[in-house]
């Protein structure tokens, strides 16, 4: 099934202004959706197209990349291979899993240069520091993230209008009744449960019961795994990934990598950590030590927190052991009657929210004066030359100390203090209650 995505629109604008000098590289995990988007812009935008998967090619057409210094020569070849037709301006090429070809990726900067075809990658860079170590990596690529569906893709996957409503209410200044507010966080609730894996999406949609869905999703993290096998066959990486869930349901100040591997940090546990970070499973989240001068220019690389990419594969990783409850699970977590502590889970929804919306993810911690204890904003954002601190609670109780603190703190930089939650919308103190699913209508309108 062919979901609507946002990225299809900035694929259309680097046709109209980029496609002459710019390769688009569709970056991003494994079954997010990278081919079925580079195909369905070749049907729908081009004359003809050829699309070379490889992982799954011949070696007619691999053999075509031996010599591209006749590049007439080489398009005849590979038309003839692929059993294509192209036209001169008016066809796109597709190096679909170009990482697992590095000859292919290094002949963009001539193709490009030719300029008789629009050329789009896909590809899962896992492994890209292995595979282009005798190559020229190509500039003439613009870089283009595919994340999981946030929750408008969702909602238009399954005909919802929560998102619309919301944003219209939220840009008016109001709030939704108390039952139409619970309805959408049970819409809500839904998203975080299904998540945005286009996989998941269509077993939703197709009527599959969560049983089914969470198979799928534990489909989806096989394959990961069996990606982290590849890189380290000791299986750290994968601890890495696993450890996720767990890390961050104890609120711990930064992620610990010897707590996921049972090994001591060194070179290589840090390496094998930045592995995982270049298959965009996982999220990073930097500890800035000073709001007050630049988020980037003071975070710190060596503290800081990991979510999942996708709340809905985080859900099932957090559950992972208990594969015959699922529906059980499930159930309860749609009620809101799930028993375990959900800030974690609204945490991880939130940092895919705000990645989903362009921004690179910060968080800030600072000691209580005479205490061993510290404070900790979840997430900061900018805007302009002032911060969003924004907190993230499940229930909306508590006494949001951290951000009163921040408040005050930081008074001349901040722009929003926002506490979300599942409750309701309203202003207090200077402070902003947000229910978690007008979360994104909070990052786009931070002016």
């Amino acid at each position: 099934m062919v979901f609507k995505r946002k990225v299809y629109g900035i694929l259309s604008e680097w046709k109209a202004k980029q496609s002459a000098s710019y390769a688009a590289l569709l970056e991003g995990p494994r079954r997010v959706g990278k081919s079925t988007i580079a195909e369905a812009f070749a049907k729908n935008e081009y004359a003809s197209y050829i699309l070379i998967d490889f992982a799954n090619v011949s070696d007619a057409v691999k053999s075509c990349f031996d010599d591209i210094h006749d590049l007439d020569m080489f398009f005849l070849r590979l038309q003839a291979a692929a059993g294509k037709i192209l036209i001169p301006h008016e066809s796109l090429i597709i190096f679909d899993e170009v990482q697992l070809f590095p000859k292919a990726r290094q002949a963009i900067k001539y193709l490009v240069k030719d300029g008789r075809y629009h050329y789009i990658e896909t590809g899962s860079f896992i492994s890209i520091k292995k595979n282009v170590k005798d190559i020229v990596i190509p500039s003439e690529e613009l870089k283009i993230p595919v994340r999981p569906m946030d929750f408008e893709e969702f909602q238009w996957a399954i005909g919802g209008n929560t998102y619309e409503f919301a944003k219209a209410l939220y840009t008016a200044g109001n709030k939704a009744g108390d039952r139409i507010h619970r309805k959408w966080m049970r819409d809500f609730r839904l998203y975080m449960a299904v998540g945005g894996m286009p996989q998941a999406v269509e077993a939703y949609t197709a009527g599959k019961s969560f049983a089914e869905i969470d198979r799928v999703k534990r489909g989806i993290i096989g394959v990961y795994e069996d990606d982290f096998k590849k890189i380290d066959p000791s299986g750290r990486v994968s601890a890495l990934y696993h450890s996720v869930p767990a890390q961050l349901s104890r609120g711990a100040k930064r992620f610990i990598i010897s707590r996921a591997t049972g090994k001591r940090t060194g070179t290589k546990s840090r390496a094998l950590l930045y592995d995982l970070i270049d298959s965009k499973t996982v999220l990073m989240c930097y500890n800035t030590s000073d709001p007050a001068s630049s988020l980037s220019l003071t975070k710190s690389f060596e503290s800081y927190k990991l979510y999942a990419a996708d709340t809905g594969l985080f859900i099932t990783l957090m559950f992972m052991e208990r594969p015959d409850a699922v529906n059980e699970i499930y159930t309860k977590l749609l009620s809101d009657k799930l028993p375990a502590d959900l800030d974690c889970l609204y945490e991880n929804a939130a940092a895919q929210a705000i990645a989903s919306a362009g921004h690179e993810l910060y968080y800030h911690t600072w000691n209580k004066k005479g205490s061993t204890h510290y404070y900790k904003i979840d997430f900061l954002t900018a805007s302009g030359p002032k911060v969003q601190a924004i907190e993230v609670k499940s229930s909306g109780m508590g006494k949001h100390e951290s951000l009163k603190e921040f408040a005050k703190k930081y008074s001349k930089v901040l722009h929003k203090a926002v506490l979300l939650s599942s409750k309701n919308r309203k202003t207090e103190n200077g402070m902003e209650f947000v229910p978690v699913y007008m979360l994104d209508f909070v990052l786009k309108n931070n002016s």
